[in-house]
């Protein structure tokens, strides 16, 4: 596939850098570079805040029914453009095809449609007493963005920002920067004006940390791992900025006592393989009462055994590579770790999957384990894989515990009979999302995390206000 958008975006103009070391992307299920990007710095990072400066003088200025119609527009273009998005997907971040035809490409087109709609019901203005409350722009934002979904993790930053009045500086993930580039060229055919969005390219040390620091940047938003974050939110401060942050997430997968435990386990296995397991919120620990759990054992077992690794762009495919070699590396140091600790492999394990086909990606075998100790390193740590742990709990006070027992707080999902049950119990998990009985994703409600899982919202009108500011003006 020939890639057109190899470049930075900046002040409404495509670069292709000269001079330095390009980035190669690579496609994950062959290991075989497929593009380059340039590498950007911090001469790059200061062209593109002073062309969203620039830019925000009059962007701020625009009505945010002008600023949702645009939204109308990009929705529109990324609908027509679907197979093109889940093409490019599936070719930088190994998603099976199917798969990114149905979440990678679909989902931003909901994302865009759900965020004009909360800023067409959203006041600007309203009267207090002798006040009246603006909400106006922060200003220019830096968003910082991971490799896993790199077209909803893009747009659930920038579209908001953008509406909210903000312009923006983004830098994608070295690992699937195409389908960010992508969306900016589909932007700026939208008719987004020049210098509202501009993109650069790199590696985080160089253009991550250039856009915290640089003080013309207002605010940051930023997801990737509890490290890197807390670094961003280290030098974010000396400077004052705003800062959110999407973190990691070690999410409980709670199924009482009288839920329907096959459909509960199988969903359960879905959810934790779903995108190679690559997923901040994904359901890594299932939790089942102790006389069910030969029984969940069993469904889950079966249920893995339909995962089999394969080549993305077959229809067939439904669990693809890791994104990197060194993605790989870690997924399956951490298996080995469970295998260590007494943990029972139930499906799996570190071994590469069988066939010729599968020896020069990144692949691993989806893998199930059960007796895991809740305290262990499995339970505790974000493996960032396809690598489900089943844990039993005695009660229903026990099941709650084990599902707080972690520094992470970004989803999770409860199963009973009685929704009003799961419920109560929902609320008793300390998370930022909890699915009731396999709920759907919401792209209007607030997403974002407790705890290690980071601070702030996206999507919806909550991922606006992240970008707005409350301005009182008396008279």
């Amino acid at each position: 596939m020939p890639h057109q958008w190899t470049a930075h975006f900046i002040a409404g103009k495509w670069e292709h850098g000269e001079g330095r070391d390009p980035i190669l992307v690579e496609n994950p299920a062959t290991g075989r570079v497929v593009a380059s990007v340039p590498a950007g710095d911090e001469q790059h990072v200061a062209r593109a805040v002073a062309s969203a400066r620039d830019a925000f003088a009059t962007w701020s200025e625009s009505t945010a029914e002008e600023r949702a119609r645009l939204l109308d527009r990009l929705a529109d273009l990324l609908e027509e453009r679907q197979e093109l998005v889940a093409q490019t997907v599936t070719e930088e971040l190994g998603a099976p095809i199917k798969l990114a035809r149905t979440l990678h490409a679909a989902l931003p087109v909901n994302d865009v449609r759900e965020t004009a709609r909360a800023l067409r019901s959203m006041e600007f203005e309203t009267e207090l007493a002798n006040s009246r409350v603006h909400l106006a722009a922060v200003g220019v934002v830096g968003a910082i963005t991971p490799w896993n979904y790199p077209v909803h993790q893009v747009v659930s930053k920038i579209v908001p920002a953008i509406a909210a009045g903000c312009t923006v500086v983004l830098k994608p993930s070295e690992l699937a920067p195409l389908s960010a580039l992508l969306l900016a060229r589909l932007m700026q055919e939208a008719g987004l004006p020049d210098g509202v969005l501009n993109v650069v390219n790199g590696i985080g040390p160089a253009v991550g940390r250039a856009i915290v620091e640089h003080p013309g940047v207002d605010a940051v938003s930023f997801t990737g791992s509890e490290a890197t974050g807390r670094a961003v939110a280290m030098q974010a401060a000396v400077s004052l900025k705003r800062v959110t942050l999407e973190l990691g997430g070690k999410s409980a997968n709670v199924i009482l006592d009288d839920a329907d435990l096959t459909k509960a386990v199988k969903v359960g296995v879905a959810n934790c393989f779903l995108n190679s397991g690559q997923s901040c919120n994904a359901l890594t620990r299932m939790l089942v009462p102790h006389q069910l759990v030969s029984e969940a054992e069993e469904i889950a077992t079966a249920a893995a055994a339909r995962y089999i690794p394969g080549d993305p762009a077959d229809e067939r495919t439904r669990i693809g590579p890791l994104v990197s070699a060194q993605q790989r590396e870690n997924v399956i140091a951490g298996i080995e770790r469970g295998i260590t600790d007494g943990a029972k492999l139930l499906a799996g394990g570190p071994q590469r999957p069988a066939g010729d086909a599968l020896q020069a990606g990144y692949y691993v075998q989806p893998t199930v384990f059960t007796q895991v100790d809740p305290d262990s390193f499995l339970a505790q740590e974000e493996i960032f894989g396809p690598v489900l742990s089943l844990i039993g709990y005695t009660d229903e006070a026990h099941a709650i515990d084990i599902a707080n027992n972690s520094r992470f707080g970004l989803g999770g999902a409860v199963w009973s009979g009685d929704p009003e049950r799961a419920r109560g119990v929902a609320r008793r998990i300390h998370t930022g999302q909890v699915d009731i009985n396999g709920g759907a994703f919401n792209p209007a409600a607030p997403f974002g995390g407790v705890k290690n899982s980071g601070y702030g919202r996206e999507l919806g009108r909550a991922g606006i206000e992240e970008f707005l500011y409350q301005q009182s003006l008396q008279f």
